[in-house]
């Protein structure tokens, strides 16, 4: 056979092994959507799941909502990077699981416009409320029946969106609790339009909290920076105690370039203490105080992570002083308490009174553990072990 002939067939037989392989796409999101009532169209959202929502050891665990403006831009690079900040995969842990949504586009000046601006062409803007209408009171709800979500909403938005973020912050009613405002364009909020926003302010906003972030808009970077230093000092000064905000300047990153590691940030910032290292609690009255700020802060019950506070246990529970080893049943019982639906707290918990000799009780919370997880050897094999002895 012709050595050509030969070297075309090898080449086709190689493109047609290739082909016959199996190709497994790598998913980060889903696509859905929902008909508006209030916009009266139909709105497309993308979601991306935390890893451990499918796990189904994890079936009791709720998650916060992290809504994304703007989301055909910014939703690859933020779920993925709430994915890294806060799965056991990689064990960064510095935010909670966040059930990420993006909402597509289709008109973002009306949408995101919340007062009409006047041009001497006729324009649509100054739709901003009806489509926080449309996010608080048709998305969230479909969103809260669909999955297992927990009362807690994150707004993020930048430029126009950061404007709605913004208005949404100052509202005396809003279906959120903390806002991510990345260099938003208060171009249209002159001096009088920010007075009369401020003027209106409730102490109800400063139960939220914002994080306000600055681009360098180089020559027009004075201006630009006044308005947001304006907003904030002036929330700071009608705050009666500490303001529950942050404002950020980035004096390397310009407009375009700001979102991301603003919202890395701004995340950060909202969740800070949340990823506290076992290293640094030492001990449970420690540990409750640090949770119970936070908790203030934010106006939302922040229990300590199922993560760290095993992490905990089992570091105490290897001391060969006696007195550690109660300390380490303290933190276990801890987390059967506040995670009473986890089969893994009931196994550790079980474990611990394994380890100090309290038989009866070991066998207790293992038999607890295997009722949540029917699947759980490990806990089978000591509840036999232990009921010979």
């Amino acid at each position: 056979m012709n050595k050509n002939i030969i070297a075309v067939l090898l080449i086709l037989l190689g493109i047609n092994l290739i082909k016959s392989q199996d190709v497994e796409q790598i998913l980060i999101g889903t696509k859905h959507s929902l008909w508006s009532n209030i916009l009266n169209e139909n709105r497309e959202y993308w979601v991306s799941l935390p890893d451990s929502y499918k796990d189904q050891k994890s079936s009791y665990k709720t998650y916060p909502i992290l809504i994304v403006l703007d989301g055909d831009s910014h939703f690859k690079s933020i779920a993925g990077m709430v994915n890294y900040m806060s799965s056991d995969a990689y064990r960064s842990w510095k935010i909670p699981e966040l059930i990420v949504v993006a909402i597509q586009n289709v008109d973002r000046r009306r949408d995101y416009t919340p007062d009409k601006i006047i041009t001497v062409r006729e324009n649509n803007s100054g739709g901003g409320d009806r489509f926080l209408g449309f996010l608080e009171n048709e998305l969230l709800p479909e969103l809260d029946q669909t999955y297992r979500t927990a009362p807690y909403r994150i707004l993020f938005g930048h430029s126009l969106g950061g404007l709605l973020a913004t208005h949404a912050y100052m509202k005396e009613k809003t279906g959120f609790n903390s806002y991510i405002a990345v260099d938003p364009s208060f171009g249209t909020w002159d001096s009088e339009t920010m007075d009369k926003k401020l003027d209106s302010l409730t102490d109800q906003s400063f139960k939220r909290f914002l994080y306000l972030a600055t681009a360098n808009w180089g020559k027009r970077n004075i201006r630009n920076r006044d308005r947001h230093v304006r907003l904030y000092e002036s929330l700071n000064s009608k705050c009666k105690g500490e303001l529950p905000a942050e404002l950020e300047y980035f004096p390397n990153e310009s407009h375009s370039s700001v979102p991301i590691i603003a919202f890395h940030n701004g995340i950060s910032t909202i969740f800070e203490g949340y990823g506290i290292s076992y290293r640094d609690v030492e001990d449970k009255e420690q540990l409750t105080q640090h949770f119970q700020t936070l908790s203030k802060r934010l106006s939302w019950h922040v229990p300590p992570p199922e993560h760290l506070v095993n992490q905990l246990g089992y570091r105490t529970i290897q001391s060969e002083n006696d007195k550690d080893k109660s300390k380490a049943l303290e933190f276990f019982i801890m987390n059967v308490e506040n995670y009473p639906k986890s089969p893994n707290s009931y196994d550790s918990l079980g474990e611990a009174y394994e380890t100090v000799g309290n038989t009866d009780k070991a066998i207790d919370n293992y038999k607890k553990s295997l009722e949540l997880d029917p699947n759980n050897e490990r806990a089978k094999i000591k509840i036999k072990e232990l009921s010979k002895s």
